[in-house]
């Protein structure tokens, strides 16, 4: 079986490294700090952040994106970004530990981030503000959880969507009561 030449690394940047280097900017770091930890330039860094986005749109077999998906979710793993964080408060940073091993902190808050978009909010948006949770963290905590809670809804999925119609209902009702959402509401014609 011969290797995928969509696979080979674009500037010295490997898949590996570009999935964790797109983790660690949705948490927080940026472009320079990621070449940095790279060891490129920043030139360096662009043209291989293009070429794997390029890449991504050729490849119809979808294993980048599959493999970026593995990767993006073991970014604190890699070698060069295991030490570098974004500077957080202490509080969010808790948080951000917490949604990475608390099951259900992450299902209330990926119901929590649902209804703020319905309620015409960025929900990613409320999630950073409310608790300092990053997309980039969020989306390392879905990866972690996918697959737990894909067996706990084959177990009891009644169980499951009773949570999660809880989770809307006080969700629902907070921004209903804060008064979100309907950012038209108060303009009269």
């Amino acid at each position: 079986m011969s290797e995928n030449p969509l696979l080979a690394p674009i500037q010295g940047i490997t898949l590996e490294d570009y999935s964790a280097a797109c983790a660690k900017m949705g948490s927080g770091l940026s472009e320079e700090q990621v070449a940095k930890a790279l060891g490129v330039a920043m030139p360096v860094w662009q043209e291989a952040n293009l070429g794997w986005q390029e890449r991504m749109k050729e490849d119809a077999t979808y294993q980048i994106v599959t493999l970026f998906g593995q990767h993006f979710g073991t970014a604190d793993q890699h070698p060069k970004f295991s030490n570098l964080q974004a500077v957080l408060s202490p509080e969010a940073t808790a948080y951000v530990e917490k949604i990475k091993t608390d099951k259900d902190f992450y299902q209330e808050l990926e119901v929590a981030r649902q209804v703020a978009y319905d309620h015409g909010l960025d929900g990613a948006g409320w999630v950073a503000d409310q608790y300092g949770i990053s997309i980039g963290d969020f989306q390392i905590a879905a990866s972690i959880w996918n697959e737990q809670i894909h067996q706990d809804i084959a177990a009891d999925s009644q169980k499951y969507v009773r949570t999660q119609d809880a989770y809307k209902e006080k969700y629902n009702q907070h921004f209903a009561n804060n008064g979100t959402g309907d950012v038209a509401g108060d303009i009269e014609f």
